[in-house]
Parts: C-alpha cells; sequence; structure tokens
C-alpha cells in the first residue's frame, strides 16, 4: 500500500491542515508587530520611556519642558541624509517641512531664538562687541520663577564669553544678553551637568544644549553629530521628565549653507506623538515662541507674532501646575 494512503498518514495531513490558518495568523501578526516604529529612533532603556511601541503612549500633551539640541550650517535634505538618527526620530515623533533659519551667519538665528529678534546683529561677533540689552527668554523664565538652563559642550567655565578649543561662545546666546549676566553665570553651564539634571528629572522649563564645532557638524561630518545627539536624546529619553510627558526634545539647525533658501530641518520628539507632521511655514521665532509659552511668559518681540512651534505639531505648551 502507497505510503500515503495508510490511515494514519491520512489523519497527519488533516492534522497539518486544520493547524495551517493558525499558524498563518500566527506570522501575519508576527511581522506586523514589528514593521510598526523604525529601530534605532528611540531610547535604550525601553523599560523607562517606552517609546518603540507602533502606537503613541498614553501621556498628556502639555508640555512644561523644553530641551533644545542646534545643529550648524546644513539644510533639510542634507540633515535627513548624513543624520539618519535624528531624521527617524522625527518621523516616529514629530518633524517639520518648511522651517526656515533667519538670516545668515550662525549668530543671529541664536539670538532669534533666545531673543525673539536678531537686535540688527550680522555678524559672529564676540558678547564684547554686540551686548544686548534687552530680555531674553532664559531670563524671563527665570523672573517668572521658573527654571532655565543652556549646557554647552567643550566650556571650560560657566557663561564663558570667549572662543576657546571647540567652544564657539556665539552658539551660545544667553553670553549676549549683558543685562542677565549675573543669571548666565549660575545657570549657563558645562554639558557635563546635563546628565545629573536628566537622572534627577530637573531638566529646565526653557533649556539649550550647545554641541562643540565638532559635535554640532560645523567642523566634522554631520555623522559625528548624528552620533553624539543619539547618545545624548537618548539618555534623555530615559530620564523622568521624558516619561512624564512633560518634556518635548527639539533638535533643529541654525540656518543651511546658504545653498537651500536656509531650509533646515526641525524634529520635535514627544511621548505623545506619532508621526506628526507640522506644513506651515515657521522659523526661529516659532521655537522662541514655544520657550516663552512653556515658561508661562508673553513671547518676545517677533515671536509674539510667530505661530507655536509645538502647537503646530499637537502638543500644549504651558508652564507647570504650581
Amino acid at each position: 500500500m502507497n505510503l500515503l494512503h495508510r490511515p494514519e498518514s491520512r489523519r497527519l495531513r488533516l492534522t497539518a491542515l486544520a493547524a495551517a490558518p493558525a499558524l498563518a495568523l500566527a506570522l501575519t501578526s508576527a511581522a506586523c508587530s514589528s514593521a510598526g516604529v523604525p529601530r534605532d529612533a528611540a531610547t535604550p532603556a525601553a523599560s523607562t520611556a517606552r517609546p518603540t511601541s507602533g502606537s503613541p503612549r498614553a501621556v498628556p500633551r502639555t508640555v512644561s519642558k523644553v530641551l533644545v539640541f542646534v545643529v550648524e550650517n546644513h539644510s533639510a535634505d542634507q540633515m535627513r541624509t548624513g543624520m539618519p538618527w535624528v531624521a527617524r526620530l522625527g518621523e516616529r515623533y514629530g518633524h517639520t517641512t518648511d522651517y526656515h533659519g533667519i538670516r545668515h551667519p550662525s549668530l543671529p538665528n541664536y539670538l532669534a531664538i533666545a531673543g525673539g529678534s536678531t537686535f540688527g546683529v550680522t555678524d559672529d561677533a564676540a558678547p564684547s562687541v554686540h551686548r544686548v540689552a534687552a530680555p531674553s527668554v532664559f531670563g524671563r523664565a527665570l523672573a517668572a520663577g521658573r527654571t532655565a538652563t543652556v549646557f554647552a559642550d567643550a566650556m571650560g567655565s560657566r557663561c564663558q564669553l570667549t572662543n576657546q578649543g571647540r567652544y564657539a561662545v556665539r552658539h551660545n546666546p544667553w553670553t549676549y544678553f549683558a543685562a542677565e549676566r549675573a543669571q548666565c553665570r549660575r545657570h549657563d553651564l558645562p554639558v557635563r551637568r546635563l546628565s545629573a539634571a536628566v537622572d534627577r528629572g530637573r531638566l529646565p522649563a526653557v533649556g539649550m544644549v550647545v554641541p562643540d564645532l565638532c559635535h554640532d557638524a560645523h567642523d566634522c561630518e554631520l555623522s559625528a553629530a548624528n552620533r553624539w545627539l543619539k547618545s545624548h536624546i537618548r539618555a534623555v529619553m530615559a530620564g523622568p521628565d521624558w516619561a512624564s510627558g512633560r518634556l518635548a526634545v527639539v533638535v533643529t539647525a541654525d540656518e543651511d549653507d546658504s545653498r537651500h533658501g536656509n531650509s533646515v530641518l526641525t524634529v520635535v520628539a514627544h511621548p505623545a506623538l506619532h508621526h506628526a507632521v507640522a506644513s506651515t511655514a515657521m522659523s526661529h521665532y516659532a521655537l522662541s515662541r514655544s520657550l516663552s509659552q512653556v515658561a508661562g511668559t508673553k513671547p518676545l518681540r517677533k515671536a509674539s507674532k510667530a505661530p507655536s512651534l509645538l502647537r503646530q505639531l499637537g502638543l500644549r505648551p504651558g508652564p507647570a501646575a504650581s
């Protein structure tokens, strides 16, 4: 007798046919669960922040803290190509499609973020040349009883007013607001202080991280900036400020390379966002407005007429309840 016609063989074939649909369903479910989020676009400490799920976590959309990381002199397309981890971060959470620097060179853009104006500055001269007498978003936050800190990479001393090594003072905007110099000396800190603030859930309401001239891609390749940002932002996303939904992380560039209409990529990461896209035309004044909003203060100068970057992505910026 042919083996396939034996009774026991027939029973085995019927059992296998009955099990086939369940096996196919299991394989399909496994494929779907692994295809939701680009790998590497979140913190390595998934047990703490869990940003790798395929849908946004059930956290409030009210943001009371913003931490800004700034890249140098690259267009939106260049950033997407040369900074794949940052680009994936934007795809996973939120990004802009029509965001621009204010002008060239670097310093006016940093002043626009920090003060809502370029204050007529058209160069990269030191704070000894450009003494801004007006308030900044940092000083306004402190005056309102909120917190503000700049963490500057490669800076040798607090609120350092001159270039040294890979530290460029023109990328550290608080140093230019002369009326706030005492506050700057207390709250403009070397980047090594960032880790403790993250771990303790003590990140500021208004915060900025200033990479050095290599880590911001000014003197090094975008890949170097991508690695540095990946390391630092992952650490931030493993902290309690991120896990609670209090914190939004922003990555932007001060300006492009002068060949792409000053278009820069701006990424906003928050655990409640999921593939959010803001197509409204915006500039650094939109970021400045959001920084004022999380501190509960009036947006400064031209930022008062700009759209809010955070609101354009569906977040609600506002001070934490006291």
